[in-house]
């Protein structure tokens, strides 16, 4: 089962476990996931996939959970944005604490296996060295940050306390094919759309910040080796690669052939200036590394957009 499995991340993921011949039950409420996302699973029918519109902020999705008694849950759905979390608090926790500990409760009562968590490099703050590792301090600097934090320690706590399994992957900036504007690092999806239809886009600050980008095949990957291993870590999933705001919209630019300059504005509140992750934990218990080079996942991010727009 999987929270959230009609977003970028979850639908990417979703037709991955059912090429291999999994059964998927998705929960969504479809707030930023789409049905379209959804389309090629719907094609493989309800023998093996499901659809459930529900809202994790409600205790339906542990009953849900509780009837369909799910070997696996992987959990996506959250509010995802730095910004909405500081300005809307309690929204953020609602959704990314709250809705936690209902998919949790539902995990407790039909004795799930293992869930496998997606968490943000925003639980560490601004980072003070470089590369991440998991064992750098927590300091989030939004309260999104705040509740990714929370969330690996009520998990902790689950295993604990009900032997409730776990995996917490650490997400680096995600990208590719079908994420939306609204997604955490979604700098990628915002630059390329609006320089195929001729806008110009805005770097927030100068530029000369960076991220670790990382291409969503890789990420699926990750999930799917964490099915079977890692139990009981949080593990960073990123490339070990820095790269500019500035060196993104060049290439991206570069691939759209698009000439103009970008506009300029202020960092946001809660923004860090540098982030790259170590993976090496990974690389070690799921035998995870990422292959998919920047170039080749920015021109293959490109070619979707574009086909968006003709």
């Amino acid at each position: 089962m999987i929270t959230g499995g009609a977003g970028f991340i979850g639908s990417n993921l979703t037709d991955r476990l059912l090429a291999e011949g999994h059964d998927v039950e998705v929960v969504d409420d479809l707030s930023s996931g789409s049905l379209t996302n959804l389309s090629e699973a719907r094609r493989v029918g309800k023998r093996k996939f499901s659809f459930h519109r529900l809202d994790i902020k409600t205790r339906a999705v542990t009953d849900l959970i509780a009837s369909r008694k799910p070997e696996i849950v992987i959990h996506l759905a959250a509010q995802t944005d730095v910004k909405t979390s500081i300005d809307n608090p309690i929204f953020d926790a609602n959704t990314n604490i709250i809705g936690t500990l209902n998919v949790l409760e539902g995990c407790v009562k039909a004795k799930v296996k293992k869930i496998i968590f997606a968490a943000s490099a925003a639980i560490y703050g601004d980072p003070q060295t470089l590369p991440i590792r998991e064992g750098h301090p927590m300091i989030p600097l939004s309260n999104y940050g705040v509740s990714k934090k929370v969330i690996i320690d009520y998990l902790n706590c689950y295993r604990n306390m009900y032997d409730l399994e776990f995996v917490a992957l650490v997400l680096s900036n995600v990208y590719g094919p079908r994420q939306s504007f609204s997604n955490e690092g979604g700098a990628i999806a915002k630059f390329a759309s609006l320089m195929i239809s001729r806008e110009r886009p805005t770097i927030y600050g100068d530029g000369s910040q960076t991220r670790d980008f990382i291409f969503i095949d890789d990420v699926v990957d990750a999930f799917v080796r964490s099915i079977d291993k890692g139990s009981g870590l949080a593990m960073n999933i990123g490339t070990g690669k820095q790269t500019s705001v500035q060196s993104l919209f060049d290439t991206i630019a570069k691939s759209v052939g698009y000439k103009d300059p970008p506009r300029y504005s202020d960092l946001s509140n809660g923004e860090i200036i540098d982030s790259v992750l170590d993976f090496k934990r990974a690389e070690v218990h799921i035998g995870f590394t990422p292959f998919t080079s920047f170039d080749d996942g920015i021109g293959r991010t490109v070619q979707w957009y574009k086909s968006l727009a003709k």
